[in-house]
């Protein structure tokens, strides 16, 4: 399902709101089970106007949450470069350049370096129309040495500014894929 219930049944519907989270931010048990319900609890939701304030009201939440809950999040989403296994929107988006079997191999390696120096976390990326080769060097970027892959721990600095970043794009994938739909 792509289509987003309509606004006042979202805002009147808990089960609404799960909908249109899952097809915005990517189906997940923590979403659905948790999110959506102190989404839907909050003092402020109803008088959401528009679907990008209930994203920013979601997120606003979801970075209240301990970084382990974060991450269960952030893990919904596809691995950069997948094929199979996603859902209707994120195929639609993944699908929209063809990618060369040496591209995808490559962040096939770079998604499996980026889980062992951020254990936890899966790399999300904001991509606004580049190709996945271009992703490339940026998961290479955030990989370092591949050679020597050094874990961060979930304590350190860095590791949170990841998980940060992360979220931080779902919020920006979330609104871009309101635009495409032509809804604010």
């Amino acid at each position: 399902m792509t289509s987003l219930p309509p606004l006042q049944s979202t805002l009147q519907n808990q089960d609404d709101l799960g909908i249109a989270l899952a097809i915005l931010l990517e189906p997940s048990p923590a979403l659905i089970n948790h999110l959506a319900p102190l989404v839907f609890n909050h003092p402020s939701f109803r008088s959401a106007e528009s679907y990008s304030a209930i994203i920013d009201l979601t997120l606003e939440i979801l970075q209240g949450w301990p970084h382990s809950e974060q991450a269960n999040v952030i893990a919904s989403h596809p691995r950069i470069g997948e094929v199979k296994g996603l859902s209707a929107l994120s195929s639609k988006e993944q699908a929209s350049n063809a990618t060369p079997p040496e591209v995808l191999k490559r962040l096939e390696v770079l998604n499996e370096l980026y889980e062992k120096r951020y254990p936890g976390l899966r790399y999300i990326i904001f991509v606004d129309g580049r190709t996945r080769e271009q992703i490339v060097p940026l998961m290479e970027e955030k990989v370092g040495n591949e050679d020597n892959i050094v874990p961060c721990s979930a304590e350190s600095t860095e590791w949170k500014n990841e998980l940060e970043r992360a979220v931080q794009d779902v919020g920006r994938i979330a609104k871009s894929r309101l635009e495409k739909m032509g809804i604010e």
